[in-house]
């Protein structure tokens, strides 16, 4: 337990202090926001801090965070201390200078932000990119919550040839084109606070509960090989770097993220709300990859469930029903439940708003809204039902989520360093190419090695992605360098 309590206290001290100095680099004034200056009922709404920060929250905390860290718990007690050093330094700092750069902006979406500060081939390899994670998010963020609500709360058997799992998939899917294609403060605006009280109380139940009931957690110092779990034997046999970063996605870092700030860029009062609204959120959903992280060892240590990677849905279920009882278990079920349905209608409404602006399509007419998300819903659809049909589709389809949502934060990293090579912040660059180069030479090598990807073997895989992660890095540098000079001919 002391380094899961040590691990806590490096998240919210080390936020603390990185977050107010994130906040210091870009500078936040007291200029009048895209919410007013740009105001049209629609995305472009004034809404309060509160409302904004939960919204966020909501919007990028999907089932990675929970998904993700009990699966990445089976590397031992070390994913304690990774999971907050790298959400202060990487996935924190990321959503930060991405919001609050799209919002300066003028409230631009994100393949705006790539456009400003890359060129045109990134811009169009990105677009192209990100609408793909976007609608693998869509299809599982209606997959995930759909099969636990199908088997854990409603007590079916979740079957692709079971009518209650596609009317529980269909009333999902309603939801998403509700929440897609009507003004924000008109659906999501008065929606998500309920979903946040929910949310609270699974998170903070579950953290509670991990004391009261005494679950015991191994510590850096301890043998991690006990009677039931062998985490060390685990930790040598999988490769740490770079599985456990494509496998605790969103707790750490997650690209996905990036294309939801700038949805909240067009919704805040203020810059100054820009370090509540998108630093501290990701510092909570780091917080609640850390409960679950610690609820999966204690259910693992007891013996209560199998440790096994494959069975981590089931793994929600024990934690929940166990630390709360039945009926408590399963209103956190229902925050579960909750956190990737309120991902996935605004990963959908930011697909549509992209592109929508990509195309210079319309978006004031609701029947062109609805025409729009219409061709992206039956994209969607034709992707949910290969993941349910075929036995190995929703294995596919995470591992390709899993990699391209850390992949999709390179792109913004990118932005990043370029936008503070051209604001005279050069000297702050090292604060996304630290990150930034770790994740080259992470999605680098496991896409080069996985079975998804080109299969080659391990020891060629690291090489080839640290050349990739140096490569990555010279190249921001001679063209921020670039752009900083070409700015200041312009001058």
């Amino acid at each position: 337990m002391a380094t899961f309590i040590i691990g806590l206290a490096i998240l919210f001290v080390g936020a603390a202090l990185y977050g107010k100095f994130c906040e210091h680099v870009f500078g936040p004034d007291d200029r009048k926001t895209p919410a007013y200056t740009k105001q049209d009922g629609l995305d472009y709404v004034p809404m309060r801090e509160w409302k904004n920060s939960l919204i966020n929250l909501l919007n990028i905390a999907g089932t990675g965070p929970i998904l993700g860290p009990i699966q990445g718990i089976l590397f031992g007690p070390i994913a304690f201390i990774t999971i907050p050093i790298g959400n202060i330094i990487g996935g924190a700092m990321h959503d930060y200078f991405s919001g609050m750069i799209c919002l300066r902006d003028g409230g631009t979406q994100m393949p705006d932000m790539i456009r400003r500060y890359s060129n045109k081939g990134v811009y169009t390899f990105y677009q192209i990119f990100c609408s793909l994670l976007l609608l693998l998010v869509g299809a599982v963020f209606i997959y995930t919550p759909g099969d636990i609500a199908a088997t854990q709360v409603f007590g079916f058997d979740g079957s692709a040839t079971s009518v209650s799992t596609w009317v529980i998939y269909g009333v999902i899917f309603v939801y998403y084109l509700v929440a897609t294609v009507f003004p924000i403060d008109k659906i999501i605006g008065r929606i998500y606070p309920i979903f946040g009280a929910i949310l609270l109380f699974s998170a903070i139940g579950v953290f509670i509960g991990l004391f009261v009931k005494g679950y015991p957690l191994i510590n850096l110092w301890d043998s991690w090989n006990g009677a039931l779990v062998s985490y060390g034997d685990y930790f040598s046999a999988n490769h740490f770097i770079p599985i456990f970063f494509i496998t605790v996605a969103c707790g750490i870092l997650s690209g996905f993220h990036s294309t939801q700030t700038a949805i909240i860029s067009r919704t805040m009062k203020s810059e100054r709300q820009g370090r509540m609204t998108f630093y501290n959120m990701m510092v909570l959903e780091g917080f609640i990859a850390m409960v679950w992280a610690a609820g999966a060892m204690g259910v693992y240590n007891l013996g209560l469930q199998a440790a096994d990677a494959g069975l981590a849905t089931a793994t929600i279920g024990v934690v929940c029903k166990d630390i709360l009882g039945p009926v408590g278990g399963v209103i956190a079920l229902l925050g579960v439940i909750v956190l990737p349905i309120t991902s996935g209608d605004t990963a959908l409404r930011s697909l549509r708003m992209a592109v929508s602006d990509a195309l210079h399509i319309d978006q004031k007419n609701v029947k062109k809204r609805l025409g729009l998300a219409a061709v992206i819903f039956i994209l969607v659809a034709v992707i949910l039902v290969f993941a349910k049909s075929n036995a190995e589709g929703f294995n596919i389809l995470w591992r390709y989520f899993a990699w391209s949502n850390q992949t999709l934060s390179l792109f913004a990293f990118i932005a990043i360093s370029v936008w503070m090579f051209e604001n005279g912040k050069a000297r702050f660059v090292w604060m996304p190419l630290i990150p930034g180069a770790w994740y080259a030479f992470v999605t680098i090598t496991y896409i080069v090695n996985a079975k998804i990807g080109f299969n080659v073997p391990w020891g060629a895989a690291y090489v080839i992605g640290i050349v990739a992660a140096a490569a990555y890095v010279g190249l921001i540098l001679w063209y921020g360098k670039k752009r900083a000079a070409r700015k200041a001919q312009k001058a």
